[in-house]
């Protein structure tokens, strides 16, 4: 099926709302300015927050007259203040939502929350019925996209319940494709057996649980991924894909294509090459147009092949809108046309997390930049590895410890001279040199989930 589709002319990816196809760049930023324009006196109107926050920075909304006024307002909000009014609208009106919710709380029809791995959970994907409707043709556009269409069946597999990715499933459903919802937490076993019983033509998953079943299938159900007839899998949630031979294997265990997408804001082309998140979704937020130096806060400007931290500001969205919201997430924009598709909107490939980063003498080190590099030597090595930590970052004293799994069939006789030429394209790409840490193959684990890339021994 791989191989037949590999010939096909790659599908151009095509703006959501189709308005926004035959408009030029500067007739999209008008657009978007009418739209920012109307949202900042809505949540004026209806926030505590964010009332007392353009009071505190001195202006008025009807002071913003255009994005590049807006630009220049300094962050708003990020997790830390986030869990604060978090905490103060529990103690104030006893509901979770925070001091910037701009409904009743008796509108809301969901609530996800982020993970809560680095404290406390926060409520940050809270939508109201029409929120929820107006997000729903995003994922619709992506299945359709995909080549899934009314009455198919979808394997939905993430951790079910108050979490972001549940949302997702009211899209699924509003494409007519059935979610056959399985928590990743009941196992590999369990997910596969439900897929070999209900035979799905796609699935959602992250892609450390996507190449995670490649290797349990045929001990658990006998059989290949690839015997599964999957005709489309949609990865979310970690660099994943960005990786071309993490791409090539899942493409090939599973003879189909694999899209990353990043929620509703947009996913990648059916292309042989990963060219990036296609930004779709221009009526929905500013992103990826807002970027900030990641460590002086100040905004940067938009060029192709730029890296920055993503500022998030959400357009039409009712019951908690994110209104200049520091996201921690570091992407590279590409303004470029898209070379697999023709795509002419902006794309975005994720550099890593600001709260990941690392400093080793004097030097921005992402831990998805070494991932990268490493993942270039399969099947020497597995791809799997672990930066070990034994103080809190960022700052790292040398050499950095890095844990790798070589290779099921890797000769390990020959591992120095593989250490030798890892070390140098680390050192060449990404300007550290580590102490290389071998491992076994399998020793090291993928999770369901996300799978970690430190190892925090403090």
């Amino acid at each position: 099926m791989l191989d037949v589709m590999k010939k096909l002319k790659t599908k151009k990816v095509t703006y959501t709302n189709p308005i926004f196809n035959n408009m030029t760049q500067e007739e999209i930023t008008d657009y978007q300015e009418k739209l920012l324009k109307k949202q900042l006196k809505y949540v004026y109107r209806n926030s505590e927050f964010y009332r007392a926050k353009f009071k505190e920075i001195g202006i008025h909304p009807d002071e913003i007259r255009t994005l590049e006024d807006y630009y220049k307002l300094p962050v708003f909000l990020n997790k830390t203040i986030e869990r604060e009014i978090q905490q103060q609208s529990i103690d104030k009106y006893d509901h979770p939502f925070g001091l910037h919710l701009c409904t009743s709380p008796d509108d809301i029809a969901f609530t996800g929350t982020t993970s809560g791995t680095s404290g406390n959970p926060t409520f940050t994907y809270t939508f109201t019925e029409e929120d929820l409707n107006f997000l729903n043709r995003y994922i619709a556009h992506m299945l359709d996209y995909g080549g899934i269409n009314a009455g198919e069946r979808l394997l939905f597999s993430h951790a079910l319940g108050i979490y972001a990715t549940s949302s997702i499933l009211f899209g699924v459903r509003s494409h007519g494709v059935l979610p056959i919802d399985v928590d990743v937490r009941a196992g590999s076993q369990m997910i596969l057996k439900y897929a070999q019983m209900t035979k799905p033509t796609a699935a959602m998953m992250t892609s450390s649980l996507t190449e995670h079943l490649i290797d349990k299938a045929p001990e658990l159900i006998g059989m290949n991924v690839g015997d599964l007839g999957l005709q489309a899998i949609f990865t979310v949630g970690e660099i994943g894909i960005g990786i071309p031979e993490v791409k090539k294997k899942i493409e090939d265990a599973y003879g189909c294509r694999v899209y990353d997408y990043l929620g509703e804001l947009g996913f990648s082309c059916d292309s042989d090459e990963y060219h990036g998140i296609h930004c779709v979704a221009p009526d929905l937020s500013l992103f990826p147009n807002d970027l900030i130096d990641p460590e002086t806060k100040k905004p940067i400007e938009i060029y192709n092949g730029v890296i920055g931290e993503l500022i998030i500001t959400e357009l039409n969205l009712k019951a908690l809108p994110r209104i200049r919201y520091s996201s921690g997430d570091i992407v590279q924009v590409f303004t470029s046309e898209c070379p697999g598709c023709g795509f002419k909107g902006k794309r975005i490939k994720f550099i890593g997390r600001s709260d990941d980063m690392l400093i080793i003498k004097g030097a921005n080190v992402y831990p998805s930049a070494i991932k990268k590099v490493v993942s270039n030597f399969i099947p020497e090595v597995s791809g799997e590895l672990r930066i070990v930590l034994d103080t809190p970052p960022p700052r790292v004293v040398p050499p950095l410890q890095v844990k790798i799994e070589y290779g099921a069939d890797f000769d390990t006789h020959k591992l120095p001279e593989l250490e030798a030429r890892i070390k140098n394209e680390l050192h060449t790409q990404v300007r550290v040199t580590p102490n290389i840490i071998w491992c076994p193959t399998g020793s090291l684990g993928k999770a369901l989930t996300k799978t970690p890339i430190f190892e925090k021994n403090y």
